[in-house]
């Protein structure tokens, strides 16, 4: 309790210590990377504060993201004083057996349970997180978690491949040999699958791994896509203004002391006209907009507008990539080996 008493003061002292970082009104706010369910009403309220007093602020969106287990109705009155508009629920699968193997705390039913009183909460704008691609994972065990998906009242659904990140238990069980990865042609029919059955019911893939229904996808994320800047606040946080992208440190209680000390305790990168050709190309080819030849041109120099369109005019012939001029995105077929592509274009 402590901890998190003071890891909260740190966060409203960096946002004072940032508060020129950005020079332009705040628009989203998305409160995540963690457990933010775990805040109270008050801890949120402090935060909010917080922003308002060293920010302009012009918000359009607000998301919280919050574990199934959390959201009960005591929860969901003690923020009903909060900005949010948007919740994120880390739902992952609704089947019991993938949620045991994922080690999440909540079952199936305490998802549904938790989508539908934030419903009856009066929140209209709900995203849930979707994993698929587990060990032996078939259709049907997909199909059975996107069609109670679509039952319950949501507007946004990610939707993200398994991955195995080093140091955790499922990184630990892949290396033992303990369990085997579903191999790519199985990845692809259950991506397929996902694309299908979402858009289908009206829901519109407008990322890789995202999709809304009309009118609800994610102002924040997006941003992100379009090259907006955008300031991280807190222990592992991410920012970026053009001009560099910086990171803070990951420990909590090196984060706390370096703020105490009027200090943000961060790495900072400069970028330099190759890295923010990169950037753009990697967070726009992932869109269903895709990358625009009129923007690049202007953005950055003639070696690599030029580059980038040859690269393109291969990935025409091959039918990876399509041409809604000036705009070049990914076919259905292109976003299997969207990584492909994209290194393809990218300034090595």
């Amino acid at each position: 309790m402590r901890l998190k008493t003071h890891y909260i003061d740190a966060v409203c002292q960096e946002i004072k210590l940032q508060r020129d970082y950005l020079q332009t009104p705040v628009k989203t706010i998305y409160f995540g990377g963690g457990t933010p369910s775990q805040l109270t009403g008050a801890d949120l309220s402090k935060m909010k504060d917080a922003l308002f007093d060293e920010n302009e602020l012009d918000l359009k969106e607000v998301t919280l993201e919050v574990n199934p287990d959390d959201i009960h109705p005591d929860y969901l009155e003690s923020i009903n004083t909060f900005l949010q508009n948007r919740f994120s629920i880390g739902v992952q699968s609704f089947d019991d057996q993938e949620l045991l193997f994922l080690n999440r705390r909540h079952n199936a039913k305490t998802a549904i349970r938790a989508v539908n009183e934030c419903y009856a909460a009066g929140y209209r704008n709900i995203s849930i997180d979707l994993i698929y691609g587990l060990p032996g994972q078939q259709l049907k065990t997909l199909r059975k978690t996107l069609r109670q998906a679509l039952d319950l009242p949501v507007t946004h659904i990610s939707a993200y491949h398994l991955t195995y990140e080093k140091g955790t238990k499922l990184h630990r069980l892949l290396q033992s040999g303990q369990i085997t990865p579903v191999d790519d042609e199985q990845s692809i029919l259950l991506y397929e699958e996902i694309i299908d059955l979402l858009e289908n019911a009206g829901f519109a893939q407008y990322e890789i791994s995202n999709f809304a229904a009309e009118g609800f996808q994610s102002r924040h994320n997006s941003a992100y896509w379009n090259g907006n800047h955008y300031l991280g606040i807190g222990a592992s946080a991410h920012s970026y203004n053009g001009k560099t992208r910086q990171w803070n440190v990951s420990s909590v209680e090196a984060y706390i002391q370096a703020i105490n000390r009027g200090e943000i305790p961060a790495e900072v990168e400069k970028i330099d006209p190759r890295t923010a050709y990169n950037d753009y190309i990697i967070t726009r080819l992932r869109t269903r907009q895709g990358i625009d030849l009129t923007e690049i041109a202007e953005l950055f120099d003639e070696m690599a507008t030029n580059y980038c369109m040859m690269q393109i005019k291969k990935h025409l012939s091959n039918g990876l990539m399509e041409e809604k001029s000036p705009r070049f995105s990914l076919t259905r077929k292109g976003i299997f080996v969207a990584d492909c592509i994209m290194r393809d274009l990218l300034l090595i």
